[in-house]
């Protein structure tokens, strides 16, 4: 069995929120992250954040997780500086704010190729690189499960999401490799408090209600480690239980 400190970590949207509690939740394990972001000057400061964290060593990329050339070339980066892929992190994702009937079919282009397409990209070249014993997390989000006005394109994808984290547990159990996914919940992020559903009133959020990014972070955490090797095809719902009393 792998010590925390040999695992090679993946993680998009490894900039900011989740995606960096994330990196630092596996940094304090000694794990070597892979930070992938499309800001490179955050991933400067992020990279120096996770080795303060105690990550035995760090790589940055600046790769947009739509284009298929991008993440292809990220993970061959990571094979060639680290020799192995241990866990993927699919965190990247992007929401647009808009009434159903003012989308256009280039938002639903623009989160789908994002939210979605994103993930099956790092999920392929995971199946292409990974050893047995690898794990895969994808970040979903209970609006996959019970949604809110003004969100149609991000809703759809995340659920979509939860179907492709089911279609790749079962192809990737020959493989040795598990899929999983995390929901979150209201967590203490920009994207929460910059939601104009939440600005507005329209969706009232107790402060009880609102998570961490850390608390999201040990979800992801749990779901890559040995101690969930049984674990394969499951969406964790992360919400406090916020979602048990909507």
């Amino acid at each position: 069995m792998k010590t925390e400190k040999e695992k090679v970590v993946i993680i998009t949207g490894a900039a900011s929120g989740i995606g960096l509690a994330t990196a630092r939740r596996f940094a304090s394990l000694n794990s070597r992250i892979v930070l992938v972001d499309m800001n490179e000057e955050k991933l400067k400061t992020a990279r120096e954040d996770v080795l303060s964290a105690g990550a035995s060593d760090a790589l940055t990329e600046v790769c947009n997780v739509s284009n298929e050339i991008e993440v292809s070339s990220t993970m061959k980066k990571t094979m060639d500086t680290f020799k192995r892929i241990d866990v993927v992190v699919n965190n990247a994702g992007l929401m647009i704010f808009k009434p159903l009937v003012e989308h256009s079919a280039d938002d639903w282009k623009k989160i789908l190729s994002v939210d979605l397409m994103g993930a099956f990209f790092f999920i392929r070249e995971s199946f292409r690189h990974m050893k047995n014993g690898g794990a895969i997390v994808n970040v979903s989000s209970i609006h996959a499960v019970e949604t809110t006005p003004l969100v149609c394109s991000y809703a759809a994808a995340k659920a979509a999401l939860l179907s492709l984290t089911r279609s790749a547990a079962i192809e990737g159990k020959e493989k040795g490799i598990r899929v999983n996914a995390v929901l979150p919940g209201a967590i203490d992020t920009p994207m929460l408090w910059e939601n104009p559903n939440v600005k507005s009133g329209l969706e009232v959020i107790s402060q009880t209600d609102v998570g961490k990014a850390e608390d999201i972070a040990s979800a992801i955490a749990y779901l890559a480690s040995e101690a969930a090797e049984f674990i394969q095809g499951i969406g964790l719902r992360v919400d406090g239980g916020r979602l048990s009393k909507l």
